[in-house]
């Protein structure tokens, strides 16, 4: 009887442990599950060389300027989370309107997707409008932007019209601006955002508890530097925000080509040239370290001098925030190394 019992209770005791190991583990696959891609070894080059032929290809054959169509390659490739980086094209459209509503048949022949008022074309010359092909992909792609005409204008109604969302417009024109600028799509260098030459600390304080304006988590990592510190830009964007915020002070908000939007806060003072619009590369002097903060404009002093410094991605329909240490370490690790 006593032996049965104890049996009893060691089999409880093992349940507990097996169901107690079952929730960490959906835990660390939730987790897991919504960690942001961010490029963390440099990819073949061949697959950037051979992306910009199709982009410069179709720019050709329709007259749109091939950052357009490679920013909104690149923004559905980092909306996705069953996308690899060595994927060649990650643009996908839906069946029913690349063949047309009713059309059950999927012929590919592009006579009779129009009869069915489908928007799939030919992008290669073989007289299929192949919706698994990247030339007519892209060629399709550049034709719905054409729907509203040539300029950058009437290219962001299009892109409206298509994503219905006004973040996603603006971060595809941001990456484009970049494509343009740089005229290369291997942007994965990075830098870390405060100077290394300069005396600093930081340590993993993103989801610590925060009281001022209510209880909160903090969505950052903050590294302790002294005033003036230089604070860079950690990789390529376009500055999205800057100005006063009551929490952050003195901030800067850049959005990047991998819908991450980087949060600068806590400065102590801009750099003479940034503005809202300007497009930045990694190692960018964006402003100082300071204090600003936790109050009205001009408030400072409050805590030590440090930077705040969070990472929110954007799937397309959301955006959160996500801890940025990681990066920071491995950034931290490539400015030392000069690599």
């Amino acid at each position: 009887m006593v032996q049965d019992t104890l049996l009893n209770r060691l089999a409880v005791e093992v349940n507990k442990m097996i169901k107690r190991f079952l929730y960490i583990h959906f835990f660390v696959i939730l987790i897991f599950a919504f960690i942001p891609f961010e490029p963390t070894l440099k990819a073949d080059s061949s697959i950037y060389d051979e992306r910009l032929a199709l982009y410069k290809k179709t720019e050709a054959l329709s007259q749109i300027p091939w950052y357009y169509i490679a920013a909104i390659d690149q923004y559905e490739r980092n909306s996705q989370t069953k996308i690899s980086e060595d994927q060649l094209i990650s643009i996908s459209i839906p069946e029913e309107q690349w063949f047309g509503l009713g059309n059950h048949s999927l012929i590919m022949d592009e006579h009779m997707i129009d009869l069915f008022s489908g928007i799939g074309k030919d992008g290669d010359g073989d007289r299929k409008a192949d919706p698994q092909n990247p030339e007519d992909i892209l060629f399709t792609m550049a034709n719905i932007l054409l729907t509203s005409g040539p300029t950058e204008d009437d290219i962001k109604i299009a892109l409206f019209n298509y994503y219905q969302r006004d973040l996603t417009v603006k971060t595809i024109m941001n990456t484009a601006s970049v494509f343009r600028k740089f005229q290369k799509l291997d942007l994965t260098e990075r830098d870390f955002p405060v100077s290394i030459s300069h005396n600093y600390s930081y340590r993993s304080t993103w989801g610590d508890r925060r009281g001022f304006g209510g209880l909160r988590i903090h969505e950052g990592t903050d590294i302790f530097a002294g005033y003036g510190t230089p604070v860079k830009s950690t990789t390529y964007g376009v500055v999205e925000l800057m100005g006063w915020n009551l929490y952050g002070g003195w901030r800067i908000g850049i959005r990047d080509i991998n819908n991450i939007y980087h949060y600068y806060g806590h400065l102590n003072g801009y750099s003479d040239d940034i503005q809202v619009g300007q497009i930045v590369q990694p190692g960018d002097v964006l402003g100082s370290v300071g204090s600003s903060g936790y109050g009205p404009p001009g408030t400072a002093g409050k805590f030590p001098p440090h930077l705040h410094y969070g990472m929110y991605k954007d799937n397309g329909y959301s955006e959160w925030s996500f801890d940025p240490y990681p990066y920071l370490k491995r950034w931290e690790r490539m400015a030392k190394s000069g690599n």
